[in-house]
């Protein structure tokens, strides 16, 4: 199985705290982790260390954070080639306070400005599976309409006009509450199936495709065979939920594209996601697949 990941790279430095700090105050910690980040990158990440062929198209500096994330994604036996080192581009850098004591993260990103068409050879990419973020729009739309047959998962956290059309696009439109929200002006209630129905009815009725809405701890949203279903999320005690949603969308792509039914593939993925969040930092929190598969026989 082939798989392209396409999306943003950034370089992630996690620093892990028992409480939210106090402006103009000093602290000390023991330990800070970094590595590699973005959504669809740390799903395309996932994907190869569960053992598919990746390579990930996306834009990053001539500078150290892009060194590591090139090396890094070398390492796990990803292709690298259309993983551009640009001159004059700052690699995308997140600091990331992960409270420990209640699992929520607070992240600050610099980022320079976005690149919208990157210079790859799209029409000699041949892809079984996408992963997509967003980043590099008009590079992106090519990879689809060159790869029509390719299971495509997106992972849509922003409302852009640029998103909408990808979104048309996409086999899996995989999307946070707040793209939910936005896109229908809407306001979820978590326990309110009819509001839950309307929302997903109106985004399906517009992009005119498989629609999962992700609802945070309280699980997601699809329709299966005509029925509505809300599928749970597992519940965990967290300590970092930084990457917990690209870990999901990782291994929700995984299940899907090796067959699995739709309600299955959602809940793997949350396990996926759960175990995630026991650990700090986003790469160094991914399961095997082996733990995804057995956690429903240990517990």
């Amino acid at each position: 199985m082939k798989v392209i990941g396409i999306g943003h790279s950034t370089f992630d430095t996690t620093l892990p705290v028992t409480e939210y700090p106090i402006e103009n105050n000093k602290y000390r910690i023991t330990k800070h982790i970094e590595c590699g980040g973005g959504s669809a990158a740390n799903a395309t990440y996932l994907l190869a260390k569960w053992g598919l062929d990746t390579t990930m198209i996306s834009a990053v500096g001539t500078d150290y954070y892009g060194d590591c994330i090139v090396k890094e994604f070398n390492n796990a036996g990803t292709d690298t080639t259309y993983l551009k080192q640009v001159p004059e581009h700052l690699t995308s850098s997140s600091y990331i306070l992960a409270n420990t004591s209640n699992g929520t993260r607070t992240i600050i990103t610099s980022k320079d400005k976005p690149i919208e068409r990157l210079n790859v050879p799209i029409t000699s990419l041949k892809a079984d599976l996408i992963m997509l973020d967003g980043e590099h729009p008009l590079t992106t739309l090519e990879l689809l309409n060159n790869n029509p047959k390719a299971i495509s998962v997106f992972d849509a956290s922003h409302l852009t006009l640029e998103n909408l059309a990808i979104g048309k696009k996409v086999t899996y439109l995989v999307c946070s509450h707040e793209f939910a929200e936005n896109f229908t002006d809407i306001k979820l209630d978590y326990n309110d199936m009819e509001i839950l129905k309307e929302c997903y009815e109106q985004l399906r009725v517009y992009f005119k495709t498989n629609i999962i809405i992700t609802l945070e701890s309280s699980g997601s949203f699809t329709k299966i065979d005509d029925e509505y279903k809300k599928i749970p999320s597992v519940k965990v005690k967290a300590v970092d939920s930084t990457g917990a949603g690209d870990i999901f969308h990782g291994a929700f792509a995984y299940f899907i594209a090796n067959g699995y039914k739709l309600e299955d593939a959602i809940h793997y993925a949350s396990i996926a996601g759960a175990i995630s969040v026991t650990r700090v930092g986003a790469r160094f929190s991914i399961p095997t697949l082996e733990e995804v598969l057995e956690y429903d026989d240990i517990i």
